[in-house]
């Protein structure tokens, strides 16, 4: 039997599996059990955040045998055929690859029939912001004035570049980007299910580079089972993704607090035999002067920081506030940079040497 990616077998199907957004469904909750959902939804965002998924879910909520519900029963045959992608009235249409005016017409012109198998008949159009201009225009009049048991969802990683009537026509929803507590959460319930052992650092380091994408997060995590051979470690993830040992982010962060030129220069050569992905390395370094930031204003800890609390109180009291947010600043911007430089491993020795260079009183 093939094998069924985990960011597919563990998709939501009802509003109580989706990960986040609250804000979102809230609103579609109550619009649902009041009976007042708005014939066309507007749902933006970076990728894999809950956008179709969510589409899909109201598809549901519209045609499940129970009637129209904020709950679905996942278990009646419109219900299946939805989760199935084999539901005649949920018409998916890829706007990046049905830009012209042509295709929208067929589906346009297929708008006027009622629905066939279920109680409405929606159309999901994905990256709609890919649309012609001509294609847009050609869609205008319906999307205002849609036949009845017609709803219009829409998704799109660029609203940007949406007609502004088109968005004016729509209930937009802006999806944001998954916190690591909650994207850590989601893949320990689907480890679980899966009955795979794992760490949770990392678990952590996968939620970090997935950067609030829980569809990266899982795809991430299926690259990871098979390559720890069903070991979800931190040092399995660590390999896999380029990222240095922590101990080495917060030893450079160390000799940055002594100034010591000579000894951070050859910790930073010394990484060179890992291989190491060195976004990574001033990802994890901006972060580490976050942490370090925070904890010298507050005891309080955010859940997702992976350092201990003594690291962290100990380079609080060798770093001044203004060093921090210097670091921190030249971090981002070495990033930024990175791509332009001679090579990596020379940009982001640059970077080190910038902090120190750009020191007050330096």
């Amino acid at each position: 039997m093939p094998y069924t990616v985990l960011a597919r077998a563990w998709r939501p199907t009802t509003f109580s599996e989706l990960v986040g957004q609250e804000h979102v469904r809230s609103a579609l909750t109550n619009a649902l059990e009041m009976g007042r959902l708005h014939h066309a939804l507007l749902f933006t965002g970076t990728r894999g955040v809950g956008k179709t998924s969510i589409a899909r879910i109201v598809a549901k909520c519209l045609n499940c045998d129970v009637g129209v519900t904020s709950a679905p029963c996942s278990n009646c045959s419109p219900c299946r055929s939805i989760d199935a992608g084999a539901f005649m009235d949920l018409v998916e249409v890829d706007g990046a690859s049905r830009t012209k005016v042509e295709s929208v017409r067929d589906w346009i012109d297929d708008v006027q029939f009622p629905p066939t198998q279920g109680r409405y008949k929606i159309y999901l159009i994905d990256e709609v912001h890919m649309l012609s201009t001509h294609a847009f225009n050609a869609l205008l009049k319906t999307l205002e004035e849609p036949p009845p048991n017609i709803i219009f969802l829409l998704a799109t990683t660029d609203p940007q570049k949406l007609p502004a009537t088109v968005i004016s026509r729509c209930l937009r929803f802006d999806l944001v980007q998954l916190p690591v507590a909650k994207m850590v959460d989601r893949m320990r319930s689907v480890l679980r299910g899966e009955g795979i052992a794992f760490e949770l650092a990392g678990l952590m380091a996968v939620a970090h580079t997935a950067d609030g994408s829980m569809r990266d997060a899982l795809s991430l995590l299926d690259q990871l089972i098979s390559f720890g051979d069903g070991q979800v470690s931190e040092a399995n993830a660590r390999a896999m993704l380029g990222m240095i040992p922590r101990d080495r982010i917060v030893h450079l962060a160390e000799l940055l607090s002594m100034h010591n030129v000579p000894a951070l220069l050859g910790d930073a050569r010394s990484l060179a035999d890992l291989a190491p992905n060195y976004d990574h390395i001033l990802h994890e370094l901006a972060g580490l002067f976050v942490n370090i930031a925070i904890r010298q204003v507050t005891d309080e800890v955010d859940d997702d920081v992976r350092d201990a609390l003594e690291v962290l109180d100990r380079l609080s009291q060798t770093y001044t506030a203004q060093d921090l947010h210097l670091y921190y600043q030249i971090a981002i911007i070495g990033r930024r940079d990175l791509s332009l430089a001679l090579d990596a491993q020379a940009g982001f020795e640059l970077t080190l040497l910038r902090m120190l260079a750009f020191r007050p009183g330096s």
